[in-house]
């Protein structure tokens, strides 16, 4: 696997590694998108819903770069997710990239006014090749 620069400056100037938070309630889906992300240099914040997802971002002060985020979730789906991030200033800026099996996922992208969409099952190079162009 080549190497992909995974890291940041903060604002002190000290290299940062990209933080990257995955929202999918498959177990066995949600490990094997943060193993491929992990072992290419990010951090990984991991949630099963959106109500998870809301409570990791408060835990870590907004500190992520971007949110892959399944649609269809009990508790908080990605819809009620996506609304409640624009609707927090500290959230609201992080970019979302949408997963679904779904064939609307182009309308929902536009919907929600996400960043991107890529299609489940995703496929290891697919995820990375997404996450790296949006975190360039």
């Amino acid at each position: 696997m080549p190497h992909i620069d995974t890291s940041r400056r903060d604002t002190r100037g000290a290299v940062a590694r990209r933080s990257v938070m995955v929202v999918e309630d498959d177990t066995d889906a949600l490990d094997a998108i943060a193993t491929i992300l992990e072992d290419a240099g990010y951090d990984v914040l991991r949630a099963r819903n959106g109500r998870e997802a809301l409570q990791r971002l408060t835990d870590c002060a907004g500190h992520c770069d971007l949110i892959l985020l399944d649609l269809l979730m009990p508790v908080m789906n990605g819809w009620d997710f996506r609304r409640r991030q624009r609707e927090t200033p500290a959230f609201a800026n992080i970019p979302v990239f949408l997963m679904s099996a779904g064939a609307h996922l182009a309308v929902v992208r536009e919907e929600l006014q996400a960043a991107g969409c890529v299609t489940k099952p995703v496929d290891d190079a697919d995820i990375l090749d997404v996450v790296k162009r949006q975190l360039r």
